[in-house]
């Protein structure tokens, strides 16, 4: 309430109430009571999709998110919990938004995968990016990596440690590192496993990209992992995060290394099992196919169906490494307005997208699952 000389000043009291009515019109309800718990019923164990819920403020609209996730028949989702949003001071912490995302999707009957990044500005250097973290602020990020394990202990159980390190502009628009991405590693890992020995660090989430040698946009990913591998990275990951967009291509096309395509995975597989590493599960944290329908690098949605499908088949009968598959994206919190609103499976609206309808039914046993 504003006061003038210990007057109520009514102009603006009655703007006030006038917002809170105009707001409460876009949300009917500010918390969501948690029903019985669910269970996700699906023929595809490995079935996921990457959820956009970092910047979802509203509680209702993540468990509607989550629960058609759920009806989807997809089990596994991968978040993005921000550094910068959760520890916004070094040492205070504020859970109440991961808390809630995490809850629901317990309730739903969904596995968590968290993916940390995004660096808080008293963790960097001044007029840094928020993707940008030298090694002076790795100890920083381990500490905070493992107060998340700890504080999400028996709730969450797989955790990624950054995002697309081998391109630059993940790397806060520097020449990419697979050594100081190592460095990160076996600072982060030994802090999680302190705080919460049952977390299963995920390395790497490369991302699929012909970059030459010495590009200053990002380096092969084929190139880094081994590199990662050289710098000694093995001990210090316990399953390797990969990205598998299929762009043009359908899901069967063979992996080359000179081609981007969905078993281009495959030869990540391939750079694991020549450094020994065989014993380890991949995970496919981002990836799928677009349907714009002037986007160069798009299909048509009827194929974007077809492929995704056929992907989810892949992943469960031929790929015994990959653990999870999970695509981009299954809404956003509001329009990109570009080319991305095209990967979603729902709007933004939670109106459902013909390729959720497909899935749906893929899930479900149908065997024609694409309409």
């Amino acid at each position: 309430m504003t006061r003038t000389k210990g007057r109520v000043m009514p102009g603006l009291t009655l703007l006030a109430l006038c917002l809170t009515l105009v707001l409460s019109g876009r949300s009917y309800r500010h918390w969501v009571e948690f029903g019985p718990q669910q269970r996700v019923l699906t023929v595809n164990p490995k079935m996921g999709v990457h959820t956009r819920l970092t910047d979802e403020v509203e509680p209702w609209k993540i468990q509607r998110t989550l629960e058609m996730v759920r009806q989807m028949g997809a089990p596994w989702i991968v978040e993005y919990f921000l550094w910068a949003a959760h520890e916004p001071a070094r040492g205070v912490f504020d859970w109440s938004h991961a808390d809630l995302v995490v809850d629901h999707a317990v309730n739903q009957g969904l596995t968590v995968i968290a993916r940390l990044g995004y660096v808080p500005e008293w963790a960097r250097p001044p007029r840094s990016g928020h993707l940008y973290l030298d090694e002076t602020g790795y100890d920083d990020f381990a500490r905070f990596a493992a107060a998340f394990a700890a504080h999400f202990r028996g709730r969450v159980r797989y955790l990624i440690i950054w995002n697309e390190p081998n391109l630059s502009q993940e790397w806060g628009f520097r020449p990419v590192d697979p050594a100081g991405y190592v460095e990160m590693l076996r600072r982060v890992y030994p802090a999680v496993k302190a705080a919460n020995p049952q977390m299963q660090v995920l390395a790497g989430a490369l991302a699929p990209t012909l970059a030459p040698p010495g590009s200053e946009w990002g380096m092969d990913d084929l190139i880094y992992l081994q590199r990662m591998y050289e710098a000694g990275a093995a001990p210090y990951f316990d399953i390797l995060a990969v990205h598998a967009y299929g762009w043009t291509f359908d899901p069967d096309a063979p992996a080359s290394p000179d081609a981007v395509n969905f078993r281009r995975v495959e030869l990540q597989r391939a750079v694991m099992e020549r450094n020994g590493d065989a014993a380890k599960p991949v995970m496919i944290t981002e990836g799928g196919w677009n349907d714009h329908p002037r986007w160069t690098k798009a299909v048509r949605p009827a194929q974007r169906a077809a492929y995704t499908i056929r992907a989810y088949e892949i992943a469960l009968h031929e790929w015994p490494w990959v653990e999870a598959l999970c695509l981009w994206a299954f809404r956003y919190p509001r329009p990109a307005a570009t080319y991305q609103d095209y990967y979603t499976f729902v709007g933004v609206d939670f109106q459902p997208k013909p390729i959720y309808a497909a899935v749906q039914r893929y899930a479900a046993g149908e065997k024609a699952g694409v309409p």
